[in-house]
């Protein structure tokens, strides 16, 4: 510390100056702002004359192994100072010259409050003992005299530094957290309020504080915001030579509010080895103020990681700076004024994972894109790795050969085809290029935002924009924070593990491949499709989920023609009929054949009506002779004659077949009781034995048993492959069985299926071995046979789930049951089970209906007439489960929407 300056003489009383401390650097110094009279104040650095403070610690340059401590009682001086004066009016003393090397001044320091008496700051920190007077040998000044007087009582007393204990009036400080663990730091803190003081302000939005009580020192960038900042120099410091509009303005006006100010600090995350947080003051958010006054704009990145209600506050503020045009928006233009901004519709085509087909009230189609996502795109691979994905011909299909874009789509199909939605619009992107206008909107059903549904599943992600860009979703905020939750939890496009493929068999426009898949998709009765396009009203394109295939399907029965007196275009009002109806909607087709061009023929269900029929009864087509003589016959000249009665029916006919024609004969059920073993169980699948069958499994193994015991196997000599049939022990009981191997890994170990029980288990490839003559499948066929359990399905929920596994398991498992046959879905058998040992008169004796009745599992409908009586069963079972909220009906329906993002869900 330089020299003290000269006593003053009574004879030149000092002159007092007047200002507001800024800041305290230590026990004995201050930084004094002069008192505002526009624009940044002068400053000044006052050291008071003839103290000593204990030395504060200085952060070290860099790390190492004896970082800088305290003096012992400096922390306490400091605070004292700060606490007693920061912000606050003081009067103050400074000699009238001061030396050429001198870069502060020296003088008295007073506190002047509005009421109360002035108090000599130099006298209260030698009284307190946390300063040290000065002495000069043989100084007669008075007022050193005096501060030498105060010290002696503050000694005597053991005050402050001259206490017993003042050694241990040292602070530990962490001056740095190590880059790796400072994540760990801020999820340590859980989002709560940590105390801190604001050593130093960087610039508008960046401090470096003290967190308190572990005086941990931090560099904070202020979250959702950012202030013009200093270019920096080589070393890597601001620069001040170089100015950048605004500033310094918003540093001074950071600095007035929070420099040396105790605050509350919440660690929202990490950026470049430097905290990111919100600055709780009590007289409300620096953040705030400084977007209300135009020193800073709003940061995307970090603002998505606030709460809600303190991120909409923050765009709040910056949007009432920009109208008002506030400094760093001096020169900003507001977007377009949007007629028709709000509006509701019908969605009737989802067009791909960001875009749909609206339906207005007045009839009109209006095309709408969700504003500020984009949907799923094709990754960065190699030509040879893309073409080796390709369907053979090389067609790309962005939809089925683009990851997670078929289950985007297929996430709004389901849940807006045919929903009344709620559209306000965002902004309009201009047309440009060869790309036409796109209007850009936030669309809502039940309240829920449907891109936010979707960022948050992974299947979109969010736009980013440029800082000035405000063409934006309204709710784009809401848009980050769901990203940032779905990248963590590693969902949809984020994942780097199960990405989807979907490998389709595009028929379409090959008779060849259409002729071979006529006798497997004509032999069921109905089969599920989705309608992915309608050329007209008549001719659509379908996805048939059970074996991936796309074909092109004609409605039977009929035909679409426009007759040219006709008042209206029946074609054009077909196709909107038919698209209307069935775009992008679950259908249900039976295909009766083939034409030459490979285009299959046969009927279609939408929502259990025939589309055919309905056509007709909307006077939209006419019946074909193909119709006349099918098994839909009557009911297609009954719709001619609701047409007809309607007055809608325009063609005209020269003959015209009878009205009525008899109705089909319904089919009965077959009942064909088998006795059979359950011996596994998965999920409603299972495998059993039949009863009439046991003798001959039973010699079988007695065979198995003596070969293998007479000829044991030589470990090693045999390597099970994939697909191999071979004997295998059970680990359990160390018996041999017949298998078939599953797989094979690197390990020694083999995943086998016991053919003759249903089971399966991993053993080591030691103990398997080839099969015994006369024991293969060319002997005797399996004797474990699967099915599943027919009218029934589980629920979706998992815990529901695996209670109704439970329950199947504890009523069928080991147990000896009646089984008959019902029908075939997707290449499985289904079944009913008996129990015979149950009460006929309870009528529980049918399990899968039993277990519906008790609310474990849901009903499956089927529409054959040979199922009627059954499903009218087993809907009564299920009606009455629902109304004593058994099992899966506690809290409701849970059939009235299973997504409860949409707000339909129990």
């Amino acid at each position: 510390m330089s020299a003290p300056q000269q006593p003053q003489t009574e004879q030149q009383p000092p002159t007092l100056n007047r200002g507001i401390v800024k800041q305290v650097l230590s026990g004995d110094t201050v930084v004094i702002r002069g008192v505002p009279k526009g624009g940044p104040p002068p400053e000044k650095t006052l050291s008071l004359t003839s103290l000593i403070a204990p030395k504060l610690a200085k952060r070290p340059q860099a790390p190492g192994p004896n970082p800088d401590e305290d003096e012992p009682y400096a922390w306490e001086a400091r605070e004292f100072l700060r606490k007693k004066l920061i912000g606050q009016y003081v009067l103050f003393t400074t000699p009238k010259e001061k030396a050429a090397n001198q870069t502060r001044d020296y003088g008295t320091l007073y506190f002047d409050p509005p009421s109360g008496p002035r108090e000599n700051i130099n006298e209260l920190l030698v009284k307190e003992g946390l300063v040290t007077v000065r002495t000069i040998a043989g100084s007669k000044d008075p007022v050193l005299q005096h501060l030498t007087e105060l010290q002696e009582q503050a000694k005597a007393a053991k005050k402050g530094k001259w206490a017993d204990d003042a050694s241990s009036h040292v602070r530990q400080i962490k001056w740095s957290v190590e880059s790796d663990k400072m994540m760990n730091f801020v999820d340590k803190a859980e989002g709560k309020p940590l105390k801190a003081i604001i050593e130093h302000v960087r610039d508008g939005s960046t401090v470096r504080a003290f967190l308190l009580p572990d005086f941990t020192y931090v560099t904070l960038m202020m979250s959702g915001i950012r202030c013009p900042g200093f270019k920096l120099d080589s070393d890597g410091k601001p620069d001040l030579n170089i100015k950048v509009d605004y500033a310094d303005e918003a540093k001074y006006f950071t600095e007035t509010r929070l420099l040396h100010q105790d605050v509350e600090i919440v660690l929202d995350s990490v950026n470049n080895n430097n905290f990111v947080g919100t600055i709780i003051h009590p007289k409300g958010s620096i953040a705030e103020e400084l977007l209300k006054v135009g020193y800073a704009h709003c940061v995307d990145w970090s603002i998505s990681k606030m709460k809600k209600a303190d991120a909409d506050k923050l765009r709040q503020a910056e949007k009432m700076a920009k109208e008002k045009r506030l400094r760093i928006w001096k020169d900003w233009t507001p977007p377009p004024v949007i007629s028709d901004r709000e509006f509701s519709g019908t969605v009737i085509e989802v067009v791909n994972g960001d875009a749909l087909m609206v339906k207005l009230p007045n009839g009109t189609v209006k095309k709408i894109f969700l504003a500020s996502i984009r949907p799923p795109r094709e990754t960065n691979v190699a030509p040879e790795e893309r073409s080796a994905e390709r369907p053979r011909g090389g067609r790309v299909r962005p939809l089925y050969d683009i990851p997670w874009m078929f289950e985007a789509r297929e996430f709004l199909r389901k849940k807006l085809i045919g929903k009344k939605v709620n559209v306000t619009v965002d902004y309009i992107q201009p047309a440009r290029d060869t790309l036409p206008e796109k209007i850009c909107c936030t669309v809502t059903i039940s309240s829920v935002n449907v891109a936010e549904a979707m960022v948050s599943k992974g299947l979109a992600t969010v736009v980013r924009y440029r800082q000035n860009d405000d063409q934006r979703a309204s709710a784009y905020d809401a848009l980050l924070a769901a990203e940032n939750k779905a990248a963590k939890s590693l969902k949809g496009v984020h994942a780097k593990k199960d990405i989807p493929v979907h490998r389709v068999n595009d028929i379409t426009s090959d008779p060849s491949k259409a002729k071979n898949l006529l006798p497997h998709i004509s032999r069921y009765s109905r089969i599920e499709a989705l309608v992915e396009f309608v050329v007209n009203g008549s001719r659509m394109r379908l996805y048939v989920p059970k074996d991936s295939h796309l074909i092109t399907f004609l409605l039977s029965g009929i035909e679409v023609r426009c007759d040219k007196n006709a008042a209206v275009n029946t074609e054009e009002a077909a196709l909107q009929f038919t698209r209307e109806r069935c775009m992008q909607r679950e259908v249900e087709i039976q295909v009766e054949g083939i034409d030459r061009n490979g285009n299959f023929i046969g009927w279609l269900w939408v929502d259990n009506v025939n589309l055919s029929v309905a056509l007709v009864e909307a006077g939209l087509a006419r019946i074909h002779s193909s119709g006349e003589n099918s098994r839909y016959a009557k009911d297609l000249y009954n719709a001619k004659n609701t047409a007809k009665a309607n007055g809608v029916w325009k063609y005209e006919e020269k003959e015209e077949k009878p009205d009525t024609i008899e109705e089909d004969k319904t089919v009965d059920r077959k009942t064909d009781y088998k006795e059979v073993y359950v011996v596994e169980v998965s999920e409603i699948g299972f495998y059993v034995q039949y009863d009439s069958m046991g003798s001959k499994l039973n010699s079988l193994q007695a065979k198995m048993a003596q070969e293998m015991g007479a000829n044991p196997p030589l470990p090693g000599a045999y390597s099970p492959k994939k697909g191999d049939l071979c004997a295998a022990k059970y680990p359990l009981d160390n018996m041999w069985y017949r298998a078939k191997v599953e797989k094979v890994t690197g390990s020694g170990k083999a995943s086998v299926f016991y053919i003759d029980y249903g089971n399966r288990a991993e053993v080591q490839t030691t103990q398997c071995a080839p099969l015994p003559p006369g024991l293969d499948i060319n002997t005797d066929k399996p004797y474990a046979h699967h099915y599943t359990l027919a009218f029934v399905s589980l629920p979706n929920e998992p815990e529901d789930k695996k209670a109704a596994e439970n329950e199947f398991r504890l009523c069928v498992l080991d147990r000896n049951l009646l089984m008959n046959y019902e029908y075939e879905q997707n290449g499985i058998r289904h079944v009913t089970l008996l129990d015979p040992e149950m009460d006929k008169d309870k009528d529980k004796q049918d399990i899968g209906k039993s277990l519906v009745a008790d609310g474990f599992l849901l009903v499956s409908k089927r529409r054959e007439r040979r199922f009627e009586k059954l499903m009218s069963d087993y809907l009564a079972a299920e009606d009455e489960a629902k109304k004593k909220h058994l099992g899966i009906w506690q809290y409701g329906d849970i059939r009235d929407d299973d997504d409860r993002e949409f707000g339909m869900g129990r």
